[in-house]
């Protein structure tokens, strides 16, 4: 199952809105087959490693996936008529699938065919490994991942806004591979107006995946020229503007490659949560904000944040008058703060991320 995972994670941020899925065939203790999900519309993991069996199954080979087998026509047949033409008499699912219209559908139609079917084996694993694909597939709202890197004394830029760089080439190769993994990356106007980023994926000597670009712009300040406008990507850009912004204003933004949204607005800014009820009816599963502090700030208050990345570089300010993480009104008791939970840690050389689940 553990090796199954692994193949899973080539999956993410290209199966959406599908999950990412692994499978392995195990013929007495040696693997023999792995297959994985590649892209939504392609075959399912299980198909794939069926297909690279050479010779044919054997009645005692056994299957291991990390997410029940389908059992409904998509974009493909089900997975579970292919399982039981291939012959098998085991199979072992890490998780059960979290969608309403599939949950135990899979493993029930397997086990009334007579397959053995153990759930279950390393099901916090599989569960980590889609979450994104089960907040969306359970509330049909995007998961949201809060990235900021921050000086030891907890700012994200100095006073006159200059925040090239805080941390590591190490910590930042590492935020490309998690932009390659996620569906789209957010930042707020000011970010744009600050640092002009171009929010691509720039992976070192291999090729990565854009994801969505969201700029959240209330009254649509970005200027025309921004490079976030005009990059080279198959990734849209996407202006997420408030309703008084014009009909006209908006359609000279729009190009090939870029385009705007409409959002209700709520006390003259956007309304976080329209805006992930629209992203969510357009398939996003998963969304990485990375600034600025304004956004963060109200992201945290709405309770939007599902889980944070906080990098801390080994740097001081040594003063009050750089940007904070978030802005806005916080706790008034240290008792009040939020609290985070399965706290990970990781070292990229000096730097220190942490990583942790909120409990609003």
């Amino acid at each position: 199952m553990r090796e199954a995972l692994r193949l899973a994670r080539k999956g993410l941020g290209r199966t959406s809105p599908n999950p990412a899925v692994g499978a392995v065939i195990v013929r007495r203790d040696r693997v023999i087959a792995k297959g994985y999900h590649r892209r939504a519309g392609d075959k399912h993991a299980e198909v794939d490693a069926i297909d690279k069996v050479k010779g044919g199954l054997q009645p005692d080979d056994i299957l291991y996936v990390t997410l029940e087998p389908c059992h409904h026509y998509g974009r493909t047949p089900p997975c579970t008529e292919a399982i039981i033409r291939a012959g098998f008499r085991n199979v072992v699912v890490g998780m059960r699938d979290p969608n309403k219209s599939v949950t135990g559908g899979g493993c029930e139609f397997l086990a009334r065919k007579g397959i053995n079917v153990r759930t279950g084996v390393l099901e916090s694993d599989c569960r980590k490994l889609n979450e994104s694909y089960i907040k969306h597939a359970t509330t049909g709202r995007p998961f949201v991942i809060a990235k900021s890197a921050l000086t030891l004394d907890g700012f994200t830029a100095t006073s006159t806004g200059h925040s090239r760089w805080i941390t590591n080439e190490r910590s930042r190769q590492f935020v490309h591979r998690m932009r390659d993994g996620t569906d789209c990356v957010m930042v707020g106007a000011g970010t744009v107006l600050k640092d002009d980023p171009r929010l691509t994926t720039r992976l070192k000597n291999q090729r990565g995946r854009d994801p969505l670009r969201v700029v959240v712009d209330t009254d649509l300040r970005t200027p025309r020229n921004a490079r976030v406008l005009h990059v080279s990507s198959p990734a849209k850009t996407v202006i997420a503007v408030g309703e008084q912004v014009s009909a006209e204003r908006r359609r000279s933004f729009e190009r090939k490659n870029v385009a705007t949204i409409c959002c209700p607005t709520k006390g003259g800014h956007i309304d976080l949560n329209g805006l992930m009820e629209i992203l969510g009816k357009q398939g996003i599963t998963s969304i990485m904000v990375e600034g600025g502090a304004t956004l963060m700030g109200a992201l945290i208050r709405e309770e939007l944040v599902d889980k944070f990345y906080i990098f801390k570089a080994p740097i001081l300010l040594g003063g009050g008058d750089g940007t904070p993480m978030a802005r806005g009104t916080g706790a008034k008791r240290i008792d009040q703060c939020l609290k985070l939970r399965e706290i990970g840690v990781r070292r990229f050389g000096d730097d220190v991320l942490i990583t942790g689940y909120p409990e609003y």
